[in-house]
């Protein structure tokens, strides 16, 4: 991790609000840090969750209609 800081500007109303959701003790930079953690996350995750939706529509990596059947089957059976 860089130790180096980075100026952020922000618009006063933002950083007021940000400061008022802070949990007791906890930093202006902590909070900063884990929001962009989570945003990098979330984008990571979007983007897999559209690379495997472009996969499906385009036909790639689908098992044979044979085998889903199968499983739907087992699926029922067990359910049962």
């Amino acid at each position: 991790m860089s130790t180096g800081r980075s100026a952020i500007r922000v618009k006063p109303e933002l950083r007021d609000a940000t400061e008022s959701v802070l949990g007791e003790g906890e930093a202006l930079s902590s909070f900063v840090e884990q929001s962009i953690r989570e945003g990098i996350e979330r984008r990571r995750n979007q983007s897999e969750f559209i690379t495997r939706g472009i996969a499906v529509w385009s036909g790639e990596n689908l098992p044979p209609a044979r085998e889903l059947l199968f499983k739907r089957q087992h699926r029922i059976r067990r359910a049962r």
